[in-house]
């Protein structure tokens, strides 16, 4: 085993790894709209002469479980380029001016976006308000820590939306706090929730159906990063181990060790890696061990371009989802049949 190692780490020295740099736009800060509406209360905004939320999200998942639930009644602008490692991302200046001007700035928390709630608080003009969706949705008991979130950095894992019963209560968090900001269009939001909490869960009853479909006693994960703890846990999955240690940075000779230890012991058939970023590491532990290295997984990158139907949470983890029960020797034959299509436009701003 430990020749092995070195020999993987002597080719892994002169791979040079071809990381596109994401450079974030500077985003403008959108133009609220005047929008009017008939004496019924019509299809347009909440009462006559009154103005659309603006409201600023992080990471992608957020931008479209909330544009599910706001829908046409409020204007939403992602913050965090798509693509870009959410954990390390550093908002430009140009991202104040947003941040200035919102009505409401919807972030996970869970210590995942900190440069990004100190920006915004820097500049929150009067009422505003920062929600962190996540440290709302799961009590502190219940924080998961693991290899690439160790307990004593302080930092919980904070994947919750990979997990369908958290993205349906991130959905209620901004249910409620949309409603409570704009009372006029409640029962809007409340019928936006319905019908996306709905397919929220026929999808994760199929991934529940077509995970028994996966040989007996291999749900198990190696992934480049950690983002399926708390899917892993609610769905009686095993997370073996992540490559992408806690600092971001390469994992250690002794740390691949044990990962290929792990593969080989447990028997692994596949090795999920992400689209977004390639791990030569992973590579090559799946070349070494047998294991079929998949790197197509995505964790708050949304398949697709902006205004197509699999761009959205659905579609993100309605992939995800099927890859993974593929990959492990399941079928997905219920997943693959869900019908993801939105009846709500997604108008929100996605930066690429």
């Amino acid at each position: 085993m430990l020749l092995q190692v070195i020999k993987l780490f002597s080719k892994i020295v002169f791979m040079r790894r071809n990381f596109t740099t994401l450079l974030m736009t500077g985003l403008v800060a959108a133009a609220l709209v005047l929008t009017g509406c008939s004496s019924d209360g019509g299809d347009n905004a909440a009462t006559e002469g009154s103005e659309k939320l603006l409201v600023a999200t992080t990471v992608s998942p957020i931008t479209s479980i909330a544009s599910r639930i706001g829908g046409d009644r409020v204007d939403i602008e992602g913050i965090v380029p798509e693509g870009t490692n959410s954990h390390t991302f550093q908002p430009a200046p140009q991202v104040a001016e947003l941040l200035s001007t919102a009505d409401l700035i919807f972030v996970n928390g869970l210590k995942l976006e900190d440069p990004t709630i100190d920006l915004a608080n820097a500049n929150l003009k009067d009422g505003a308000e920062i929600v962190e969706i996540g440290t709302l949705s799961l009590p502190e008991s219940d924080y998961l820590y693991d290899f690439s979130f160790p307990k004593e950095e302080g930092k919980p894992n904070p994947h919750l939306w990979t997990d369908p019963t958290y993205a349906i209560k991130y959905a209620e968090v901004i249910r409620d706090v949309l409603s409570e900001r704009d009372p006029a269009n409640a029962d809007y939001f409340a019928a936006n929730y319905e019908t996306f909490a709905s397919q929220v869960q026929v999808l994760g009853d199929a991934v529940r159906i077509d995970q028994e479909t996966v040989p007996a006693g291999s749900r198990k994960l190696l992934t480049y990063h950690d983002a399926y703890a708390y899917f892993a846990k609610n769905y009686g999955w095993t997370v073996i181990g992540a490559v992408q240690p806690s600092n971001f940075d390469e994992p250690t000779p002794s740390e691949v060790a044990d990962l290929m230890r792990q593969v080989e012991n447990e028997q692994v058939p596949t090795i999920f890696g992400s689209e977004v970023f390639p791990s030569p590491i992973l590579e090559e532990i799946g070349r070494a061990t047998g294991a079929r290295y998949e790197d197509s997984l995505r964790d708050d990158d949304l398949p697709g371009a902006p205004g197509e139907l699999n761009h959205s949470w659905l579609g993100l983890m309605k992939y995800n989802f099927a890859t993974m029960i593929k990959g492990l020797g399941g079928t997905s034959t219920n997943i693959d049949a869900l019908d993801i299509t939105s009846p709500i436009k997604d108008s929100a701003v996605y930066p690429q």
